[in-house]
């Protein structure tokens, strides 16, 4: 319902009432009926029963009858450039599969790479996304302005973003895996990040951009690309996001390589601490969790891509027991098809108690949390989203579960968690709609599709005569 014309200067109003709510706040507050005052682009109030009377400038009323609003979710790890060559080598662990697709990935440009961040994003937040981030370490030489076209987007499809900067400078005659030519120098590298975080980072509350400095692996990356990583990134004031421990071929590599383990190998470099995030972590000893834990050290859970590759099951029940942040990650969808984040709320859960834990391993508010605050807090934005509090930015989601997929499961939280995946009936960003009734708002769905398919084409048909 619409207001008449807002008064200059004041701040919009969207009223959402009658609906269950679960904040995932420090005491996981929950409404069965409630509702959420959006004012701007931030949570001006949130609580049971019906909104206050007498609200001004009041320009949209949701009746939220039959849904649960949550925090938005919040990706914490990516690969959004995948998204053109999903379904292949699908019968590949992890190494096996790098070898395989890095010749195919080392061909990207500028062109398809676009593709790709439209369609990765695109389907992110037609589930619930509000907060995404890429991890892009593929830059071959003329390839264009990659980072540029992936951040370009983001802005376009209207979620939150970071962009981990990724980098490689060990190639196949150095020992590593990658293409000679798909990969940088130690100095381009460099100071390409660094031109990248001076471009595009905002460091302002609400920032709909920001960067990380992202070295992508132990095993594609010297060991002085992640010191000095390190050291930029500290002195930039940004973010510091790698790959680490996710297969046993991994340590065994860094043991024969370094001398140490990944985590020891991560401390000696610099890369332990706040300020850093870590995709995978499966296989972590005592001594391992326990530094993350002592030094704030974040992780991207990422269960559909482990089992996928068949890396293994990490152990974030020991991990959140510890003190670890952690948060959830699609990761690249040539190692998860489906490309969506809401997914893994369900694996995640599934997944952990086929460890050790068994049942007891998460329930479906911790599995809440780690796609929704857990990731706030790896991507350093804990103060700013991944709750449902006064003062927070607007970024949640209406999800519809009154349908036949979920409308006999009586606790709203276990319908999305263990239910199928509930349809997003509205999802804001800093207050402002990006889905409605499961459509997006900024983008073409349709266009995308025929896109990202076209770009799919025409990368296999570059690998093949390469």
């Amino acid at each position: 319902m619409a207001a008449s014309a807002t008064p200059e200067g004041a701040l919009e109003r969207i009223v959402i009432e009658n609906c269950a709510i679960a904040t995932v706040d420090a005491d996981d507050t929950e409404y069965a009926s409630g509702y959420v005052v959006v004012a701007g682009r931030t949570i001006e109030s949130i609580g049971a029963g019906k909104a206050p009377e007498g609200l001004e400038n009041v320009v949209r009323r949701v009746d939220g009858t039959g849904h649960l609003v949550t925090p938005g979710l919040v990706n914490t790890h990516h690969h959004f450039y995948q998204w053109i060559t999903r379904g292949l080598a699908t019968d590949h662990n992890l190494f096996n599969w790098l070898v395989a697709l890095y010749p195919t990935w080392a061909r990207i440009d500028e062109d398809m790479v676009r593709a790709a961040a439209q369609g990765s994003l695109a389907m992110m937040a037609r589930g619930g996304v509000t907060t995404a981030m890429d991890h892009h370490y593929v830059y071959p030489k003329g390839s264009g302005d990659l980072s540029g076209a992936i951040i370009g987007a983001a802005r376009e499809t209207g979620v939150r973003f970071t962009l981990a900067r990724g980098s490689m400078d060990r190639s196949e005659k150095d020992g590593g895996l990658p293409p000679d030519f798909a990969v940088e120098t130690l100095d381009g590298a460099l100071a390409a990040t660094e031109e990248t975080v001076k471009k595009h980072h905002d460091a302002s509350f609400g920032a709909m951009t920001q960067v990380a400095v992202a070295p992508c692996s132990p095993f594609s990356v010297s060991t002085e690309l992640m010191k000095q990583g390190a050291e930029l990134a500290r002195r930039l004031g940004v973010r510091l996001h790698t790959h680490g421990s996710e297969t046993v071929e991994e340590e065994k590599f860094c043991h024969e390589l370094f001398g140490l383990g990944p985590t020891d190998y991560f401390a000696s470099t610099g890369w332990l601490g706040e300020d850093v995030w870590m995709a995978h972590c499966v296989h972590m000893n005592d001594s391992d969790i326990e530094a993350f834990a002592r030094t704030g050290t974040g992780v991207a859970h990422c269960p559909s891509s482990n089992a996928r590759l068949a890396a293994g099951i990490a152990r974030v029940p020991d991990m959140l027991a510890a003190g670890v942040p952690v948060g959830l990650g699609v990761d690249g969808t040539a190692s998860n098809e489906s490309g969506e984040l809401h997914t893994e709320l369900r694996n995640a859960l599934l997944i952990n108690r086929l460890g050790a834990h068994k049942e007891a391993a998460l329930n479906a508010r911790q599995a809440l949390r780690l796609g929704t605050y857990g990731g706030a807090q790896v991507l350093g934005r804990a103060s700013q989203i991944g709750s449902l509090e006064a003062g927070k930015l607007a970024d949640l989601v209406l999800w519809k579960i009154d349908g036949i997929g979920h409308s006999s499961i009586a606790d709203p939280v276990t319908a999305i968690v263990f239910g199928a995946a509930a349809p997003v009936t509205l999802s804001l960003v800093g207050g402002r709609p990006v889905v409605e009734n499961g459509r997006l708002l900024h983008v073409d769905e349709d266009a995308i599709a025929r896109v990202t398919r076209a770009e799919a084409q025409r990368l296999a048909r570059v690998a093949a005569g390469s």
